[in-house]
């Protein structure tokens, strides 16, 4: 089973595809697409539904995971990620993959066992789990990472 794991946005996107293969789990690759924040939004938007669906037929995964949106006080920033969801959704329908959100304590309950847990203890787990070295970077791959071990940790295939 391969889990595309997304953290959304529109100036940093960062996506991780992780397997489940005989109960061993594996990172096949992480990354963070970047866009330029003065290039308008629908042209930022272009730029991420077209690296999806390279990354989609590249990797071919099985299902999508998306950390949920989670903003306090931004209302600008909220509308331009939940755009970018838009996109993901997009470009997952279009490839048939289904995908399942998650709240941001509920990828660090999954991983860290604590849903207050910091980026450190996060970054360490993913380190743990699939026998890293160091995290991927920047931040946003390796949140991309939580997201995909937290779907597959939590979805019985």
């Amino acid at each position: 089973m391969k889990v595309l794991g997304i953290d959304p946005g529109t100036g940093r996107l960062g996506w991780a595809i992780v397997e489940k293969n005989k109960g061993q789990e594996e990172l096949l690759g992480a990354g963070c697409l970047e866009t330029r924040s003065n290039s308008p939004l629908p042209r930022r938007l272009l730029k991420i539904y077209e690296f999806l669906n390279k990354l989609i037929k590249k990797y071919k995964p099985d299902q999508a995971a998306v950390e949920e949106l989670f903003f306090a006080t931004n209302a600008k920033t909220a509308m331009s990620v939940s755009a970018a969801c838009g996109v993901i959704l997009l470009a997952c329908a279009s490839h048939k993959i289904p995908v399942t959100n998650y709240s941001p304590v509920k990828i660090k309950s999954a991983i860290a066992g604590y849903g207050k847990a910091d980026k450190s203890q996060i970054e360490y787990m993913i380190c743990q789990i699939l026998e890293l070295k160091e995290a991927p970077k920047p931040d946003d791959a390796a949140d991309a990472v939580a997201v995909a071990l937290t779907h597959i940790n939590c979805v019985k295939f």
